[in-house]
């Protein structure tokens, strides 16, 4: 499902407009990215958790020259199922 799809379906299931749903969609991604950017984490009652996880600094190959790289320490957004989501997946 692309991301017209979901607003789509969300507003017909909502009984909103679809440029209401698509500033909502768009306001919550802002806030989750401004949280993640601060270190911190976003839980959603029900679905799911958002988080940052840090990687620490690697060694890694390249698998065209077989030469060896040095991969840098990151934060990768991280995100985790919730209970309720996990089941009604299954």
């Amino acid at each position: 499902m692309k991301k017209q799809d979901f607003i789509k379906a969300v507003a017909a299931d909502a009984g909103l407009s679809q440029d209401a749903v698509s500033k909502a969609l768009a306001s919550m991604i802002d806030v989750i990215t401004t949280e993640l950017k601060k270190g911190r984490e976003v839980n959603v009652t029900g679905f799911g958790a958002f988080k940052v996880s840090s990687r620490a600094a690697r060694n890694g190959v390249n698998p065209r020259t077989r030469e060896s790289i040095k991969i840098p320490a990151m934060n990768s957004p991280v995100f985790r199922a919730g209970k309720t989501l996990k089941e009604a997946v299954r």
